[in-house]
């Protein structure tokens, strides 16, 4: 069996820029495990390495199909360093978006017939209608509409996201204070 040719940075290059299926695949296979180790290091599982290492190889496969883009440094590097902004963004969308379970303590618990999940969106749907403007604006636009700090900070008039994300955390703790008052009067 003939040893595999050593493929240079502009084979690689090439290879992408040609469809050459053979040396794209041992480019993508290359440089996974640094890729691997990054996102398990920070917090991730290996599907979630693998889905951002796919986006970071897509990045570079479409970079190198446009005329004008030229790759200033090393593929390696390239990789590394968009897969990190990826998994740095989904980081922070992770940490910054409160689901269900995080008023889990301030829910009633109901009989397992299928109302509790209409009790506990009742109950929030109650305390959010006693939150008020421009509170109840601010966490919907970010948790249920997907608005960036920064959106938010626009929409509402904020001079920064960072005034946008003070206002946020006041407005989920008072929204925490009332469904705390509301399971206190249901007991």
């Amino acid at each position: 069996m003939k040893p595999a040719a050593i493929a240079t940075e502009a084979d690689f290059v090439n290879a992408l820029r040609e469809g050459d299926r053979g040396l794209m695949n041992r480019l993508y296979r290359l440089h996974f495990p640094m890729v691997l180790h990054l996102i398990t290091s920070n917090n991730g599982s290996e599907a979630e390495a693998k889905d951002v290492y796919q986006e970071a190889y897509i990045v570079l496969y479409e970079n190198l199909q446009k005329p004008d883009f030229e790759l200033k440094c090393k593929i390696k590097t390239y990789l590394y360093s968009v897969s990190r902004r990826l998994w740095l963004k989904r980081l922070d969308k992770k940490k910054s978006h409160t689901s269900l379970h995080d008023f889990e303590e301030y829910l009633p618990l109901v009989d397992d017939d299928g109302s509790l999940a209409e009790a506990r969106f009742n109950l929030i749907n109650h305390a959010m209608n006693k939150l008020g403007e421009p509170c109840r604006s601010i966490l919907e636009d970010y948790y249920l509409n997907d608005l960036s700090m920064a959106q938010i900070a626009d929409k509402m008039g904020y001079t920064n996201a960072d005034n946008a994300k003070t206002q946020k955390y006041k407005c989920f703790n008072r929204l925490k204070k009332i469904l705390e008052g509301l399971q206190n009067e249901d007991q």
